[in-house]
């Protein structure tokens, strides 16, 4: 074989191995906003309260020796502030992308009190209560699509990650990220009740995960908790 072929093949089992190396992932949940202050159930709206963007900058810092190059955040606005004082610790690169949107509420308690009693009453119903995976209390995102949007972010960041990116998403959809990870299609509404219910996710905190193309055909398919909900 001449030396120019040597080359070029060794070039792309370079390649290859850059491909097959195991990938981090750093899920966050945006920083506290003034809606979450004052117990007020959100939709899309929401800016980030001081203490929030305190938050955000405190996990930027935790974050600056992982050498982190891409940002991904979800639309709503709340998450792209996080993201941005995020981006200015590290000097990464956001982009954003709707599949990390939070679940959509039913619209009988977005911007209503989290102590009004009949708010209670529904969010009990949906998220504490067990019911079939197809249940739908109006016009909310049901446990089927909010399992499949799971899926299409892990997708998403399977085939777009680098060697470490950071995540800023949503109390739910998080939470949803990390049950789809481990149990996959096996996650049923009763399941994610009892998960969601005992793991709390809370503002600017961190979880690590990671994909290792070596182990896609395990039960998890290459994923793997490595440690969840920490405080920078």
């Amino acid at each position: 074989m001449d030396p120019f072929s040597i080359i070029v093949g060794g070039l792309g089992l370079i390649g290859i191995l850059l491909l097959m190396r195991p990938r981090r992932f750093y899920l966050i949940r945006h920083g506290e906003t003034l809606l979450n202050a004052a117990h007020i159930r959100q939709g899309a709206d929401g800016a980030l309260s001081e203490k929030g963007r305190q938050q955000a900058d405190a996990v930027g810092k935790a974050l600056q020796p992982l050498n982190i190059k891409l940002i991904i955040t979800s639309t709503y606005p709340r998450a792209i502030e996080t993201a941005h004082i995020i981006g200015t610790r590290l000097h990464a690169r956001i982009v954003t992308s709707p599949l990390f949107v939070e679940r959509r509420n039913p619209s009988e308690i977005i911007g209503k009190s989290t102590r009004d009693p009949e708010v209670t009453r529904i969010v009990d119903q949906m998220d504490l209560a067990y019911h079939e995976d197809e249940y739908r209390f109006s016009d909310e995102e049901n446990f089927l699509e909010l399992r499949e949007r799971g899926r299409k972010c892990l997708t998403l960041l399977r085939h777009h990650g680098g060697r470490h990116t950071a995540i800023v998403t949503h109390h739910v959809t998080l939470k949803m990220m990390l049950a789809y990870m481990l149990y996959r299609n096996r996650l049923h509404s009763a399941d994610f009740v009892k998960l969601s219910f005992f793991n709390i996710s809370d503002n600017a905190c961190i979880s690590v995960c990671e994909y290792n193309p070596w182990k896609r055909f395990s039960a998890t398919r290459g994923w793997s908790v490595i440690s969840y909900n920490e405080q920078p």
